[in-house]
């Protein structure tokens, strides 16, 4: 169970890796004007988000493969899922934003990007202390 979760932690942390990087990307999308510069931005965005897509899937799937095996329970563990399945709408909310840029039709102010850059950092800290804590 110890390799089980050691690769849980592995594909969650290279998932977090990218979360933290692609928003990025996005306010230097925000704000370029050169075109050039805006196509090798969208490139590396899409790139990014091709190869942290399955870190996802991965950190799902040794996760619940995690709790088949342990067992967990108790309200602390309801509340890290519901913060999972953000962290999931998350990084799908990233891959619509991706293709907003991809066809020009991108709204939102870098402002907005570098705040929306943070929800995964705020997610982190809680689903980390709802683990090692468990207080419910």
């Amino acid at each position: 169970m110890l390799w089980l979760k050691s690769f849980h932690i592995i594909f969650v942390v290279c998932w977090f890796a990218g979360l933290f990087y692609l928003p990025r990307i996005f306010v230097n999308l925000a704000t370029v004007e050169d075109a050039a510069t805006r196509e090798r931005l969208i490139m590396m965005a899409r790139k990014l988000y091709r190869f942290v897509t399955p870190f996802a899937w991965l950190s799902v799937v040794f996760g619940v493969w995690l709790w088949m095996g342990y067992g967990f329970r108790g309200g602390w563990l309801h509340a890290k899922l519901a913060l999972v399945v953000l962290l999931l709408g998350y990084h799908h909310a990233c891959g619509s934003l991706l293709k907003k840029f991809e066809q020009n039709r991108s709204t939102r102010s870098h402002v907005w990007f570098r705040v929306f850059n943070e929800v995964p950092v705020v997610l982190l800290f809680a689903i980390v202390f709802l683990v090692v804590l468990k207080p419910f």
